[in-house]
């Protein structure tokens, strides 16, 4: 069973019934049921896809927060091979929300970065929900300016609500850690290709994701604030969330209309939680394509990001 979002309700219901009759079968307390199950497993895809057919931005939130989705560390495993992590930023100490190291892509030489959330309350405490602290953005710095150094890409995976916001992290520079994060990402002189799988927040995820090409998947977000946190600063009333999501064009779509982000990677029917293999295996692919068509153009990496991101919001 999974853990139903509120607008799955009728999803929940059928699908909760049809465990039910599957359970009297094994115990031999119903006789032919089979027909009935497949009659509600038929009515459950049908009300996913009346569900899905046209989320609107809170509900494409809530996917995105689905603590069921797969994290970095499940990408990480399932796409790279021979994954050597370093630990520590040389300075401070280690931070885990940020997970980082030297992998092979399909046999080819990789940097791979990623915030990562946990799946289970021990690992959410020890990965600190996927919210990093400066120690954090000061190891992605070092392994960046190493991947640089060796003339090795780079791949980064977000999803993480924010910077971690704590007196500690503040009193250590997390400001100039993020600002300093972004800037070794805007001055690679190897390709960088980023994917949004989750949620993409504020300065963050910035702090990792300012890419040659930046990808999200169908139902991840992306944004400066959190919609809870623009509806109080906006409003002084966090329960305009909705109308926050509205207004911010966070989803993948509309991030796309705006140019903000290269391309989309869809999502299985009921979100990437309902088919993680196949969502990891189509973002892989769409790594591989975006590498490939930087490969094939020949370009001057630090000058075509340069160019991206100046350009944003001038033909607005």
């Amino acid at each position: 069973m999974y853990n139903y979002l509120d607008f799955e309700k009728p999803v929940a219901d059928l699908e909760g019934k049809i465990l039910e009759l599957k359970k009297l079968a094994e115990n031999g307390e119903a006789v032919d049921v089979g027909d009935e199950i497949a009659r509600l497993e038929k009515r459950s895809k049908e009300a996913l896809r009346d569900a899905y057919r046209q989320l609107t931005p809170w509900q494409k939130v809530q996917v995105a927060r689905h603590p069921d989705r797969p994290h970095a560390l499940d990408y990480v495993s399932a796409l790279f091979t021979e994954f050597t992590p370093l630990a520590g930023d040389r300075g401070f100490g280690e931070d885990n929300a940020i997970v980082g190291g030297f992998a092979r892509f399909r046999g080819a030489p990789v940097a791979v970065l990623g915030l990562e959330k946990g799946n289970d309350t021990q690992t959410r405490l020890k990965h600190n929900f996927g919210s990093a602290r400066p120690e954090g953005y000061r190891k992605a710095v070092r392994i960046m300016e190493l991947a640089d150094r060796f003339g090795v890409p780079v791949v980064s995976l977000v999803d993480t609500a924010g910077a971690y916001p704590g007196v500690d992290a503040e009193a250590r520079g997390q400001a100039e850690a993020i600002a300093r994060s972004t800037s070794a990402c805007l001055g690679l002189k190897v390709p960088n290709v980023c994917v949004i799988i989750g949620e993409g927040g504020s300065g963050g995820a910035i702090a990792i994701a300012v890419a040659n090409k930046v990808y999200m998947l169908e139902h991840s977000i992306y944004s400066v604030i959190s919609p809870e946190g623009a509806a109080s600063i906006l409003w002084r009333d966090t329960t305009r969330s909705k109308d926050a999501a509205t207004s911010m064009k966070i989803t993948a779509q509309d991030l796309l209309d705006l140019k903000i982000i290269d391309g989309i990677v869809a999502e299985p029917l009921g979100g990437a939680h309902r088919g993680k293999e196949a969502v990891i295996k189509a973002t892989g692919d769409q790594i591989a394509k975006g590498f490939a068509e930087m490969d094939s153009a020949n370009m001057d990496y630090r000058e075509h990001r340069r160019e991206k991101f100046l350009a944003m919001g001038r033909s607005l």
